[in-house]
C-alpha cells in the first residue's frame, strides 16, 4: 500500500484519538488536513496562527510521538497557514517560526523540529487582564449569589443560574438568557454564574465580556487579517458570557461570526450566558438564525423588585457594610424609590454619606431629603404602573377600567396607548406588558403598537392624544 500524506495522518490522528478528549479532538484535530509528504516531513494545514500556537503549546509532544511512530526519528512536522480573508474566499498565508526565537518573518511554511521548545502562546486580543495561555475570567468576585438576593421579580433567574453553575453546559439552560430593564441585576447575576463556576471548576475557562467589547474586538480582528484568531480564540471557551447581547443589533458581521461561535461551544457542550435589556422576541434587527438559536435555552426575565424584596436588598447592603439604620428609614427608601435596585442601593449609600461626612443623624426628614433628591437627579425610568394611572387620569377612567375586557373604542384606544408608551418608556418584555396591562398577550401590545403608529398619522384628535400623553409622561 502506496505511504501518502492522508494514510500517514490518519495513523497520527487514530494514535491521538484514543490518547486525548473527544471534544479536544474535535476542536483541534478534525479542522486539519494533510498536505504533502517529503520523505520523512508531513505537511499539514492549519486554518490560523492562533490554531499553530496552540497545537504547539499543548499537544506538541502526542504529535511528536505519533509522527515518529510513522516516520522514525527524523520525522519533521511542517505546518501550512491559510487563513480566510475578510472577503470569504481562501488566501494562503505563511509564516516560518525560528528555532532560535520563533519571531514571525514571511516565508512558505511553519517548519517544527520537534526538539525545539515550544513556542509562548500568545493571546492575539487586546483584553485586559488577558495575558498568554492563562485567560482571566474579567469576572467582579463581588457580585455573587449570596449578595443577589431572591424574591418573586427574579426567582427564576436566579434558580436557573445556580443550575447553570452547578453544572455549566450540562443543563438545558444553554444558553441562558437573563433579560429586563436597567438595573435589576443582570451584569451582577451573570458575574455571579460565572464567579461560582470558578470556585466550583478551577480548570474551565470562563470569559465574561460585553457584546460592545466583544465586536470592538472583531473589528480589529478583520483590520488585522486575522478574524480565524479570532473565531479559534472564543471556541476555547467553556464558559462565555456576553453582556448587553442587544448592542449586536444591526452589525450583520459580527452578529455572523457570534453565530459560527456560538454554535461550535453548543455543539461542544461548553455554556453560553447572555444578559439583554430585551425579551427575544423584541430585539430588532438580529437575524433570525441567532434568535432562534438564543430561545434554544431558556429566557429568564428580572423584573422590578416588589416592596419585600426591596427591604431585603437593603438590610442586605446595610449588614454588608456594618452600618445599622431604623426600620422605618429603610422602609421609606424601598416605598418611595421603586424602579431598580442600583437607585434603592445608591440612595442608602448617599444616606450613608450624608450621616457620617456631615454628622447628621439619620432621621425620616433626612431620608425624605435624600430620597427626593435622589429620585430627581437621576433619569426616571417609568413604571407600567405608573403610565397606566397617567393614561387612565387623562381620559377620566379607573385604572381597573382601562384594564378591563370591554370593546368600547374609546376604552380600547386608552388601552392602546397605555400598551404603546410602555413599549416606549420602559424596557420590559411586550409579554410583560401585556401580562400588567390587562392580562393580554404579546401579540395584543404588538397590535397596539401598530394602531397607535397608524391612527397617529391619520387621526389629527388621537396625534394630539399622543402628543399630550408624551409630554406627561417625559416629565
Amino acid at each position: 500500500m502506496e505511504v501518502t500524506a492522508q494514510s500517514v495522518w490518519d495513523n497520527c490522528l487514530d494514535f491521538i484519538k484514543d490518547n486525548i478528549q473527544p471534544q479536544a479532538f474535535k476542536t483541534w484535530f478534525e479542522p486539519i488536513k494533510a498536505v504533502k509528504l517529503s520523505g520523512s516531513a508531513l505537511s499539514i494545514q492549519v486554518p490560523s496562527k492562533f490554531f499553530y500556537e496552540w497545537l504547539e503549546e499543548h499537544y506538541v509532544k502526542i504529535l511528536k510521538v505519533a509522527l515518529t511512530k510513522e516516520l522514525g526519528e527524523d520525522a519533521k512536522l511542517v505546518y501550512v497557514i491559510k487563513m480566510e480573508n475578510t472577503y470569504g474566499n481562501r488566501q494562503p498565508f505563511t509564516e516560518k517560526i525560528p528555532s532560535s526565537n520563533r519571531t514571525a518573518v514571511k516565508s512558505q511554511d511553519v517548519d517544527v523540529p520537534f526538539d525545539n521548545k515550544s513556542p509562548e502562546l500568545k493571546n492575539p486580543f487586546i483584553i485586559p487582564g488577558i495575558r498568554n495561555v492563562k485567560i482571566e475570567s474579567q469576572l467582579n468576585p463581588s457580585y455573587n449569589f449570596e449578595n443577589f438576593l431572591e424574591g418573586d421579580s427574579n426567582r427564576l433567574a436566579r434558580n436557573a443560574g445556580i443550575a447553570v453553575a452547578n453544572k455549566p453546559g450540562g443543563t438545558s439552560f444553554n444558553p441562558l438568557l437573563i433579560f429586563g430593564g436597567v438595573g435589576l441585576g443582570k451584569t451582577h447575576l451573570a458575574h455571579a454564574i460565572g464567579v461560582d463556576i470558578k470556585d466550583k471548576y478551577p480548570e474551565k475557562t470562563v470569559l465574561y465580556i460585553s457584546a460592545e467589547k466583544f465586536t470592538q474586538q472583531y473589528i480589529d480582528s478583520v483590520k488585522k487579517n486575522n478574524r480565524n484568531d479570532f473565531i479559534h480564540f472564543y471556541q476555547i471557551i467553556d464558559v462565555l458570557i456576553i453582556d448587553d447581547v442587544q448592542f449586536l443589533s444591526g452589525k450583520t458581521g459580527t452578529q455572523d461570526v457570534f453565530f459560527h461561535i456560538f454554535n461550535h461551544l453548543h455543539q461542544n457542550g461548553k455554556q453560553v450566558v447572555l444578559t439583554s435589556d430585551k425579551a427575544p422576541v423584541d430585539m430588532q434587527d438580529i437575524e433570525q438564525r441567532l434568535l432562534s438559536r438564543f430561545k434554544w435555552g431558556l429566557s429568564a426575565e428580572l423584573q422590578t423588585p416588589d416592596f419585600e424584596t426591596r427591604v431585603s436588598i437593603l438590610k442586605n447592603k446595610l449588614y454588608r457594610d456594618g452600618v445599622e439604620m431604623p426600620e422605618e428609614i429603610v422602609e421609606y427608601v424601598a416605598k418611595h424609590i421603586k424602579t431598580n435596585v442600583r437607585e434603592l442601593e445608591g440612595a442608602i449609600i448617599s444616606l450613608i454619606a450624608q450621616s457620617s461626612f456631615n454628622k447628621k443623624e439619620i432621621t425620616i426628614n433626612l431620608a425624605k431629603d435624600i430620597v427626593e433628591k435622589f429620585v430627581k437627579n437621576t433619569k426616571r425610568e417609568v413604571s407600567i404602573d405608573y403610565i397606566q394611572k397617567v393614561v387612565s387620569d387623562y381620559f377620566q377612567m379607573d385604572v381597573s377600567t382601562l384594564q378591563s375586557k370591554t370593546r368600547k373604542r374609546h376604552i380600547v384606544q386608552a388601552r392602546q396607548l397605555a400598551m404603546f408608551f410602555a413599549k416606549k418608556y420602559t424596557k420590559a418584555s411586550l409579554a410583560s406588558i401585556g401580562s400588567q396591562i390587562g392580562q393580554r398577550d404579546h401579540a395584543t401590545v404588538l397590535h397596539a403598537c401598530k394602531t397607535v403608529d397608524n391612527l397617529s398619522s391619520t387621526d389629527k384628535q388621537f396625534r394630539k392624544y399622543v402628543e399630550d400623553l408624551s409630554k406627561k409622561l417625559s416629565l
